[in-house]
């Protein structure tokens, strides 16, 4: 009988093998509570270190024990707002300039710890989330995996293969604890989509219920949307490839993780290799954000508050940052992108005020005779979109191809390829668009086909003709409920690895569903898919890591 039954997350019990991260799916998870609160570090105090430690304090009895941020402002806002309150000033220990002004405190209260020269010396912290600018990674991540402190990473990981590498290494080496001792560390990766209840359902059904069968094609779009594009990627901080990154790595890599982890990583935890692709293939280009593209009627403005067209054009910086978000009362983000203290502003001295300080901001334009390196320094949230100086790709596919990969055969000699015969997976990002980052697709099997957005998944089986409609639970805070999944799921792991409750290794596969490894892999094949638009050329997976990478990972 053909028909659809709707089912949502408070009622579906698909009960699902593995306990950790899974279930957050179905209902509403309760906050954890540690014996021993794990203590935090947050390196960057901007938008995706608030997003941290918000989730961090949502989901658990954490700590946000400290805070390393170079802007005088934004370090107090944020010491106000998550550690010391705001009536007190920070403590030892509490705020710091920069991340190596911390790293030299660390070292300092160790040797005094030891020493035993002082009584009640600070504590120190268990875990630290890096949160500065995706270029700035390497450094930080590099010059703090010595000391022994489990480390989760916005991503993208870095900005370049040779980073990657580098931290790779750096991580895999051994650091020394807050005891004294050596010891392994657990790694988180911003990897968000992974932790939302939605892509947790959603991998629940492809590939422990196998609801469609063998995976044979995916279809995943990331619609950026409009204005949000021209906010990040053609004025704010990631509009260039040689001082960022292509777009693709700082927008997407996380959905190259995520068709990995769909089509490519074992199933469960147990311990069985991934099915690697095959070939990787991409296009894309700046197709619209360009001078060619310039209206008539904007001239030879440069800057949206002294342009004629300003009132009819809908990358107006005015109406994006002044009329869709403050006088709406929004003052986060993207507005306090702009300005870090226009929350503040609003809050104490009004709309009037807040406007006047954003519309000074947004006049900021760079004079003809700027030195090209200070032009890069920072963004430019007033320039016109179609005379910036980004460079990035607003439309890209990327094609990924799999091969039959037995691991071994039947009774009859016949290849076993469950979840490891050919496939493809097609990946669109795209600027324009209604939506914003609200991902959508569809994955075809041999038995039936999903749709997916970011709120329903829809499953139809080709035997019954029937569609089932579920719906999962709508977890808030940022990417659908992903930033907290992933705080939770990274501090349970540093808790069960700091209170012995299991093997570190053990620990990180058990929460986090993810190692090192997996997502070095994952930047990687972001890195293949850029050699692969560059140079116009299929890439031969095999061939390209035993040619780009391998030399590099065993290279001292």
């Amino acid at each position: 009988m053909n028909g659809t039954t709707t089912t949502t997350g408070h009622n579906h019990n698909p009960n699902p093998p593995s306990p950790s991260p899974t279930k957050s799916f179905l209902s509403p998870v309760s906050k954890q509570i540690f014996p021993k609160p794990p203590r935090i570090l947050i390196i960057g105090a901007g938008s995706r270190g608030t997003a941290y430690a918000e989730a961090a304090l949502s989901s658990t009895n954490s700590l946000v024990a400290a805070i390393a941020e170079p802007l005088a402002y934004k370090r107090h806002d944020f010491g106000r707002k998550f550690i010391w309150g705001p009536s007190s000033s920070p403590s030892p220990g509490q705020a710091f300039a920069s991340w190596r002004d911390w790293v030299a405190y660390e070292v300092s209260r160790r040797e005094r710890a030891k020493a035993g020269v002082e009584e009640g010396v600070e504590e120190g912290v268990d875990a630290v989330f890096v949160c500065v600018l995706d270029e700035m990674h390497e450094e930080v991540v590099c010059g703090i995996a010595g000391l022994g402190v489990h480390v989760c990473v916005e991503k993208p990981l870095a900005t370049s293969l040779r980073a990657c590498v580098a931290m790779f290494k750096a991580l895999k080496g051994e650091g020394e604890g807050r005891g004294g001792g050596r010891r392994e560390t657990i790694f988180g990766m911003c990897h968000v989509l992974r932790y939302s209840p939605h892509n947790m359902l959603l991998r629940h059904l492809v590939r422990e219920q196998e609801v469609v069968g063998d995976v044979l094609s995916v279809e995943h779009v990331e619609p950026v949307g409009w204005w949000h594009f021209s906010h990040s990627y053609v004025r704010g901080n990631w509009r260039k490839e040689s001082t960022t990154a292509p777009s693709l790595l700082t927008k997407s890599c996380h959905d190259i993780d995520w068709l990995l982890w769909m089509l490519c990583s074992p199933a469960n935890d147990a311990d069985t290799e991934p099915h690697l692709p095959s070939h990787i293939t991409s296009t894309g280009s700046r197709k619209f954000f360009r001078k060619e593209r310039k209206p008539k009627a904007a001239g030879d403005a440069t800057n949206c508050l002294s342009c004629a067209h300003e009132q009819d054009c809908k990358y107006s910086a005015k109406k994006i940052y002044l009329d869709k978000h403050l006088k709406e009362g929004i003052t986060d983000w993207p507005v306090k992108i702009v300005n870090p203290e226009i929350e503040d502003c609003y809050n104490t001295q009004g709309l009037e005020a807040a406007s006047n300080k954003l519309l000074d901001n947004l006049r900021e334009d760079w004079p003809a005779d700027m030195p090209t390196e200070e032009v890069e320094k920072r963004p430019w949230f007033g320039r016109c979109v179609w005379e910036a100086d980004n460079d990035v790709c607003d439309d890209q596919c990327v094609t990924i191809t799999w091969d039959d990969d037995p691991l071994a055969s039947d009774d009859d000699g016949k290849p076993i390829l469950r979840h490891r015969g050919a496939k493809t997976a097609q990946f669109h990002m795209i600027a324009f668009t209604e939506k914003q980052c609200e991902r959508r697709g569809r994955i075809y099997g041999a038995d039936g086909e999903i749709e997916y957005d970011s709120k329903t998944i829809r499953v139809h089986d080709f035997s019954t003709g029937r569609t089932q409609v579920h719906k999962p639970y709508q977890a808030g805070g940022g990417h659908g409920g992903g930033d907290e999944g992933l705080a939770r799921q990274f501090l349970m792991a540093v808790n069960a690895a700091d209170s012995q409750e299991m093997p570190t290794a053990r620990a990180q596969r058990k929460y986090l569903g993810c190692d090192l490894e997996e997502a070095f892999l994952s930047h990687a094949m972001v890195f293949a898919a850029e050699d692969a638009r560059t140079r116009r050329k299929v890439i031969d997976w095999r061939q390209w890591w035993n040619d780009a990478v391998e030399p590099n990972l065993h290279q001292r």
